[in-house]
């Protein structure tokens, strides 16, 4: 795809996000991989309901700006899953509401954030880590993503929202709506015992799909 196509569908996806209140205001950031091993990323204090292709922010390999406006403070969250996802081409990240509110419970298991409890969880996202809070733009949330070692496509920052990494930036996405709409379910369901996936169901969609996902005990 064309870097003139990839400015367009970030727009695109952004706009849908917004519209759709999955990150209000001037929050949230995406960003895709180019061949070049060069970003295209949205611009800081940016609302991804209203990007202009033109100004979104082109960084060099080593992330300085070459172009357009001045790059989300997101910068070390993304370098670290990039750095750690070998096979990720974009990223997205977004302050969720049921996201959010599923970071700040304290049962949580770091390893593992939320049970599963829908095929297309496992499939989109797999297994979700938890790291601790750290302030917007802070460089040790990318020590703490790398801490991960590339296991986790999907990452929640407690307090502030989940991080995903894919293939493209469609399936960062679709994997992000996912996570988003599997942590709704648990809140719903909290407290009430719901029925999750077995681990034969588990490993079954992972053989059936060929699924590259953490094995969490």
């Amino acid at each position: 795809m064309t870097e003139a196509k990839l400015r367009e569908q970030i727009c695109t996806f952004g706009r849908s996000l917004f519209e759709r209140g999955l990150t209000p205001g001037s929050s949230g950031n995406i960003s895709v991989r180019l061949d070049d091993d060069g970003w295209l990323v949205t611009p800081t204090n940016a609302s991804l309901g209203f990007l202009d292709p033109a100004r979104i922010s082109r960084l060099d390999q080593s992330g300085r700006l070459k172009s357009g406006d001045a790059p989300t403070k997101e910068i070390p969250l993304h370098a670290a899953l990039y750095e750690t996802r070998k096979a990720a081409r974009a990223i997205v990240h977004l302050h969720c509401a049921h996201c959010v509110a599923l970071s700040m419970l304290p049962e949580i298991d770091p390893k593992n954030a939320l049970p599963p409890l829908t095929p297309y969880y496992v499939m989109r996202c797999g297994s979700t880590a938890l790291v601790p809070y750290y302030a917007p733009g802070d460089a040790a949330v990318g020590a703490a993503i790398r801490g991960l070692a590339g296991k986790y496509s999907c990452v929640l920052l407690s307090n502030h929202g989940p991080v995903v990494a894919g293939d493209t930036l469609e399936a960062a996405v679709f994997a992000t709506e996912e996570l988003e709409e599997t942590a709704k379910l648990y809140l719903m369901l909290r407290r009430m015992n719901p029925r999750a996936l077995t681990k034969e169901q588990v490993a079954d969609l992972v053989a059936r799909f060929s699924l590259d996902i953490p094995v969490i005990e």
